[in-house]
């Protein structure tokens, strides 16, 4: 069981896991079903569901874009009401290709029984394309061939 089961508290300790590169705080916290949703034309554009693909598949191939050590999460504030937590963060760090990321993420996050079911994350994707995946064109559908 979660060591804690109020919204606002879950999704900051799940923040600083992230931040913190707690690997079982970040599954911990997640829901087996919890499903994530990354709106846009990327590659990663889509929801991502269950845990482990949250974690394994989605973050975790996000992880590996960024030089070891470099990347910096810092949380700027959340707004909680009900089970609905909205949380902003900075994300910044050195990529493998030679560029900076910098970015403000916002993720609207539903909480129960003390672990994320539902997220859905906004970030500019112009920013992402640009810097996290350099050989995609921004120009192409994602389902495009």
């Amino acid at each position: 069981m979660p060591s804690t089961t109020d919204p606002r508290a879950v999704v900051i300790r799940y923040v600083e896991a992230v931040r913190d590169g707690a690997a079982d705080v970040i599954h911990d916290s997640f829901a087996a079903d919890a499903t994530w949703h990354y709106p846009g034309s990327l590659p990663m554009s889509r929801v991502w569901r269950g845990r482990d693909q949250i974690i394994d598949e989605f973050l975790g191939n996000m992880g590996t874009v960024f030089v070891p050590g470099t990347l910096e999460i810092e949380l700027v504030g959340t707004i909680a009401e009900g089970d609905r937590v909205v949380a902003e963060w900075t994300a910044k760090g050195e990529t493998v290709y030679g560029g900076t990321y910098d970015n403000r993420c916002l993720g609207i996050y539903t909480v129960r029984d003390g672990r994320i079911v539902s997220v859905v994350e906004y970030a500019d994707t112009h920013h992402v394309a640009a810097t996290l995946l350099p050989a995609h064109d921004t120009h192409r559908p994602a389902d495009a061939e």
